[in-house]
């Protein structure tokens, strides 16, 4: 059930109409190995940061039982930086601040005992380099996730589909999934992609949840109705953590198994969207995590006495 994480550990600045943050942790790297450490699985992260990144963030991931070992430290440089301002719908938002810093040549490295990993969750990042971790792995893993963006559809494209090639499982939104296959059904969208090398495909729909895709079979997992949303920063990425680190858990990667790990990815990230960054998914029971599915449980579930 080992597990390695490959994504950014970065500082956020957030601003919502709930208010707003100065530099917190953040970057997916982040989010997916915090919602991963619940299901027991001690990711192994790769990411990079710089010299400006405080030690109480790497105490909190080692906390976690996150391994920080391949979290590369570059001596007078900066750590990767977001700033972003949502809007009143808290659906789309501007981005004010990218500063890419220790990212932009990112050479990620394979520690020799994160070698042998079961679980591969490559977080949002350059296609060449989340392809470069796959052939710097001496042993192919049972299971590659790849979350990616429209951003590299704009500039990669080509990349982007010989790393998609590589991969399992695609986790996308709804409107990559659409410009990536050129199709507005999502069903043929999904059709498309998987044609692609992906055996499975996730397209999240925000607050409208999420679709499972295997060959001849589909699965829709509804979000959870929340009074309120404080923050959607890292939802996406907690949706993968906690979607991978059940998978890992279960040792299972059939298609009844990830529907299961669908709901509890989007349990996960029902939590993040509750308080600003991190904040919540910092302090998380047991308990509160089996409430929280329950609830999804209870969502869509009824009995089949529809008369004809």
């Amino acid at each position: 059930m080992s597990l390695i994480v490959v994504g950014s550990v970065a500082f956020d600045a957030i601003e919502t109409p709930f208010g707003k943050t100065d530099k917190i942790i953040g970057g997916a790297g982040t989010y997916i190995s915090l919602a991963a450490s619940y299901f027991g699985t001690k990711p192994k992260v790769i990411s990079v940061v710089g010299d400006d990144f405080p030690q109480e963030y790497l105490d909190l991931l080692e906390k976690h039982d996150v391994n920080t070992s391949g979290i590369e430290i570059k001596k007078g440089e900066k750590s990767f930086f977001w700033s972003g301002r949502y809007h009143n719908d808290m659906n789309s938002r501007d981005t004010l601040v990218t500063e890419l810093n220790v990212l932009e040549n990112f050479d990620p490295q394979v520690p020799d005992d994160f070698q042998g990993a079961e679980f591969l969750m490559l977080g949002n990042l350059a296609p060449t380099v989340q392809r470069t971790v796959i052939e710097r792995l001496t042993t192919k893993p049972k299971l590659i996730v790849l979350d990616t963006m429209n951003f590299w559809m704009d500039i990669m494209l080509s990349e982007l589909k010989t790393t998609i090639s590589m991969v399992d499982v695609l986790v996308i939104n709804d409107e990559e999934a659409r410009q990536l296959s050129g199709e507005y059904s999502l069903v043929k969208a999904a059709k498309i992609i998987r044609a692609m090398g992906p055996e499975f495909l996730i397209i999240k729909k925000g607050e409208h949840g999420a679709l499972l895709f295997g060959e001849n079979e589909m699965f829709y997992a509804p979000a959870l109705p929340l009074a309120e949303v404080f923050d959607p920063t890292g939802a996406g990425d907690t949706f993968a953590g906690g979607f991978i680190g059940y998978l890992a858990k279960m040792n299972d990667v059939s298609f009844d198994n990830m529907k299961n790990a669908v709901i509890m990815g989007s349990a996960m990230a029902s939590f993040t969207v509750e308080k600003f960054g991190t904040e919540k998914i910092q302090n998380l029971t047991q308990e509160e995590i089996y409430e929280r599915v329950q609830k999804f449980i209870d969502l869509v579930k009824f009995d089949h006495s529809i008369n004809q």
